[in-house]
């Protein structure tokens, strides 16, 4: 059995989710290979939205937020007949031959779009019979979910289910996992003597970690201009900049002489540099709050995108393991209040327990009963495949369309290829004609 994980190059949250569950996975013996999603629609599709995406949170993180509430008060954007939905659906075929070709039986979607993509996938080809589900990579039901039809749906917390339920989805489809999947390594735990030893840092040093995202948005400048003014005697500053190197360049500069201050581009050991810390001063992401509560780390929440991320605020907060503030000013004051109140912090840290590793869960509960599930067979031909779905002929194919038969026969044999869009055309009629004869079937039998 091998694993096809449909991922999203939308920051590094979804990838780092997919690498967890492929980690997982390849612990139980399944093969998982990860493919973004968008490039099935075409590539230049896939790298306009990638970098959109990161203009938006490095630049402009509240119209980022305010077009996630946009889309949340205007779901028909993206229900079956809308053009978004219809140009997911241009990938489609490329999916369905990268599933078939790779000998994939699961596909695994940790992003709605995939799974959008993918549930037009089951309906065009109703024969295919694979495991299918969707991760939840934030602490709400996101928007558009309700137009997906896959076999699980994984959530981080019970508060969730509820929430999936009033969308349609049946309660036996929705598994509840402890928290947003995460690599294996975070749950391997150093102490914070141990870990501030290994990065060079003060072994009694209150250590606060600022990073937000690995696209390195918000106001981190501002920030640690501000942290760093009222930081104790023994508080120590590390600012992770990320993939931003306009900012990593700027604080780099403005810090060079700085005792406890350290900024850092972008850290591949988040797992040591969190076991270091006191505390955690990030944005409400998914994967950042997703490891920072694997770690017991207690967090300083600055909602700088707000939209899904809000929820996540939300949850962390009320659970006790988080605070936040408004504005920057009150964001740094309350990190120097933290910093000096050692059982304030303690009592963070044990306000959310994460003792079972989430991508573990999830492979598990995909590989139950699914010997059933398996690769789709080929297709060596789509004008073949597709005119046989409607139960037409050549000529009646030739006589519709309005094209000799002798071309169709050559395109079905494979001695003649017809232009892109002439045989997207054809097979786009084919499928809307394989619609209605299915419909008339499924009419008869009843």
């Amino acid at each position: 059995m091998k694993a096809l994980i449909l991922s999203c190059n939308t920051g590094q949250g979804h990838n780092s989710v997919s690498g967890a569950v492929s980690q997982a996975l390849a612990a139980r013996g399944v093969e998982a290979d990860t493919a973004d999603a968008l490039a099935f629609v075409s590539e230049w599709a896939s790298k306009t939205v990638c970098e959109w995406h990161t203009r938006l949170y490095r630049y402009f993180p509240k119209t980022s937020g305010n077009s996630y509430s946009f889309i949340e008060q205007h779901p028909e954007l993206f229900n079956g007949r809308s053009p978004i939905h219809k140009l997911l659906g241009l990938g489609v075929d490329k999916l369905y031959g990268c599933i078939s070709e790779g000998g994939y039986g699961i596909v695994i979607c940790p992003h709605v779009i995939s799974a959008l993509m993918l549930t037009d996938l089951m309906k065009q080809y109703p024969e295919v019979n694979l495991r299918t589900c969707f991760i939840a990579t934030d602490y709400t039901c996101s928007p558009m979910c309700d137009e997906s039809d896959l076999d699980l749906y994984f959530v981080p917390d019970a508060e969730l289910v509820p929430d999936f339920e009033a969308i349609g989805i049946a309660r036996d489809k929705i598994k509840v996992t402890d928290g947003i999947p995460v690599r294996s390594d975070f749950y391997g735990k150093k102490s914070k003597t141990e870990a501030k030893r290994e990065l060079g840092l003060p072994e009694n040093c209150r250590h606060a970690v600022m990073m937000f995202g690995s696209m390195g948005c918000g106001p981190m400048p501002r920030l640690t201009e501000m942290i760093s003014e009222d930081l104790p005697e023994n508080g120590f500053l590390s600012v992770v900049c990320g993939t931003n190197e306009t900012v990593y360049r700027r604080l780099s500069k403005d810090f060079s002489d700085s005792k406890n201050v350290r900024v850092l581009g972008f850290v591949k050991d988040i797992s040591t540099l969190m076991d270091s810390a006191d505390l955690f001063i990030t944005k409400p992401g998914g994967l950042s709050t997703a490891e920072a509560s694997v770690k017991s780390l207690p967090m300083l929440l600055d909602n700088a995108v707000s939209g899904c991320e809000q929820y996540n605020l939300e949850f962390f907060c009320k659970a006790g393991a988080a605070v936040t503030a408004d504005g920057e000013a009150e964001i740094a004051r309350m990190c120097v209040e933290l910093l000096g109140d050692g059982e304030r912090l303690e009592k963070m840290s044990k306000a959310i327990v994460r003792n079972n590793n989430a991508a573990v869960q999830i492979a598990s509960a995909l590989l139950e009963g699914c010997e059933e599930a398996g690769a789709p067979e080929k297709i060596e031909n789509d004008f073949v495949y597709w005119r046989e779905r409607c139960k037409l002929t050549q000529s009646d194919v030739s006589k519709m369309i309005g094209i000799p038969r002798r071309t169709l026969r050559g395109w079905e044999s494979g001695e003649s290829e017809p232009p892109a869009y002439i045989k997207r055309l054809i097979i786009a009629e084919l499928k809307r004609i394989s619609k209605r004869v299915e419909s008339s079937d499924g009419a008869d039998e009843e």
